[in-house]
């Protein structure tokens, strides 16, 4: 699988967030109740929705199911000046990122498997702690193996 290498610039994101781990991943009540609310988003800066995760630095280091994060239903928007009710923002920072374009169902772990124990070791990057996001454009169909969708993953040059 290819990947793409790109450095992101800062980017306005409004959503909303639901603390959850993978052994309890509640993932369709976030969406659920995102999709019931984004429409009162009026500023967005395209059509695509982000699918984000805000892990603790120790994330990955010392791995368990249970560890918590943070996931976020999202849109782009151009400003903060109108935050819809039960909505935040967040400031997602610059950085350099590892673009996959994903084919297949949402739920595949496979993917992740390669990035993070194949494409990650034996590349010249290393994870960077910043938010990990999914794109989900026109092309993407939840539970679809047609879907299309961008994982970005946050990198920087090992050390």
């Amino acid at each position: 699988m290819q990947s793409r290498i790109k450095k992101l610039p800062q980017k306005k994101l409004i959503g909303m967030r639901l603390k959850m781990s993978f052994s309890d991943y509640c993932i369709e009540e976030l969406w659920k109740n995102f999709n019931s609310n984004h429409e009162g988003i009026t500023n967005k800066s395209n059509e695509n929705f982000i699918s984000m995760v805000v892990y603790d630095s120790n994330h990955f280091v010392d791995f368990s199911p249970s560890n918590l994060f943070e996931r976020w239903a999202a849109v782009e928007v151009s400003s903060y000046e109108f935050i819809p009710a039960k909505m935040e923002t967040f400031d997602l920072v610059e950085g350099l990122y590892a673009i996959f374009d994903y084919k297949g169902l949402n739920n595949n772990p496979l993917i992740f498997n390669y990035i993070f124990e194949e494409w990650l070791p034996h590349s010249i990057y290393e994870l960077d702690d910043r938010p990990h996001f999914e794109v989900l454009g026109e092309n993407y169909k939840n539970n679809d193996p047609n879907s299309d969708e961008e994982i970005w993953i946050p990198i920087k040059v090992k050390s």
